[in-house]
This record gives structure tokens, C-alpha cells and sequence, in this order.
């Protein structure tokens, strides 16, 4: 029997977590490098870019969270619910 092909994701689907990861790290980056420039101490930076980067992707993914999907996002949630009841 053959299985049927799941949809593949489109290439925006697939590279939207890597671009939250990236603008957390630019952020990240800009902080670390104002903490270093101002106070000279490379192990505080370090600590100022963790800190950023691990803030601002949590608040990058709250804020993805908080977009009303549109009528498309809804019906192919709809599909995924549908095909994940029949067992497939």
C-alpha cells in the first residue's frame, strides 16, 4: 500500500525559527557590543549578550504567538487535525 505524501512545508515555513534566531541574535549582538564599548570588560559583554539574546528570542516567539493566524493558516491547522484523528 502506498502512504500518501505529506505537503511539504514552504521554504518561508521552514526558515521562519532561523529568522527569530537570527534578529535575537543582531539584538544580542548590538547589546554586547554597547556593554563593551562603554565598560571594556569582555566577560561582562559576554554576559550582557547572553542574556539579550536568550530575552529577546523568548520575547520574539511570545510575539509570534500573539498573530491571529489568517483563513488560510486556519483550514491547513483544520487538515492537520483531521489527518492526525484518522490515525495517519
Amino acid at each position: 500500500m502506498t502512504t500518501p505524501t505529506q505537503p511539504r512545508p514552504s521554504r518561508h515555513d521552514r526558515l521562519r525559527p532561523l529568522e527569530f534566531v537570527v534578529m535575537a541574535a543582531i539584538v544580542a549582538v548590538f547589546v554586547g557590543l554597547v556593554v563593551l564599548l562603554t565598560t571594556r570588560e569582555p566577560i561582562l559583554a559576554l554576559v550582557f549578550f547572553g542574556v539579550a539574546f536568550i530575552v529577546s528570542l523568548v520575547v520574539l516567539a511570545m510575539l509570534s504567538l500573539a498573530v491571529k493566524p489568517t483563513e488560510a493558516e486556519k483550514t491547513d491547522l483544520d487538515e492537520q487535525n483531521h489527518e492526525g484523528q484518522n490515525g495517519r
